[in-house]
């Protein structure tokens, strides 16, 4: 496994070693040691796997109190994914990194606590899956705009056709706040 940081130092691109022939592949998703030799100490207590057709745009959450880490990766299709820093201390404060995850190049993303997340479905029949480091908690989680200014996420809306193909939930079209006024961890 090889990890690659991103332009905020915390989240890290995970390139897994993959084992190929006639017959297909092989891959580690998943191995405490190598993470935690890698920096990763997590210790996850929840799968989730969700489906998407493309323009789907999910996101950008985060839980107030119990954060979630996520370990983040494409199991069929492609997407663009997104980690926005939520943490006032942090040097990084109010900035993205967004990185195509797909099928073919099995790359994964470590977003830790403190970080919104979302990501833009590029193809139909797009199976994301993810591990947590916390438990969903719906009374804590929050929702920042997909597409406000201060931001100023490059979502490469291009891929889905342009932004009149971005399909939201009811969630996260009416309850999304702007960054400047969404809850940040202290």
């Amino acid at each position: 496994m090889q990890t690659v940081p991103t332009e905020i130092p915390d989240v890290v691109e995970i390139i897994p070693k993959v084992f190929g022939d006639a017959r297909g592949f092989f891959l580690e998703t998943w191995n405490e040691r190598a993470f935690v030799a890698a920096g990763i100490d997590a210790r996850f207590v929840q799968d989730n796997w969700s489906r998407s057709r493309r323009g789907i745009l999910r996101g950008l959450h985060y839980q107030v109190e119990q954060a979630q880490g996520k370990l983040v990766r494409v199991a069929r299709g492609s997407v663009f994914d997104v980690a926005v820093d939520m943490r006032r201390w942090s040097p990084t404060f109010g900035r993205w990194t967004g990185r195509i995850l797909s099928a073919q190049n099995m790359h994964a993303l470590w977003i830790p606590a403190g970080f919104a997340h979302g990501f833009l479905a590029l193809e139909d029949d797009t199976d994301f899956v993810y591990k947590c480091t916390e438990l969903y908690a719906p009374q804590f989680e929050r929702t920042v705009a997909w597409d406000d200014a201060d931001l100023g996420i490059a979502w490469p809306l291009e891929l889905i056709g342009g932004p009149a193909n971005v399909l939201l939930s009811d969630k996260d079209r009416t309850k999304a706040a702007a960054f400047r006024h969404a809850e940040a961890f202290a």
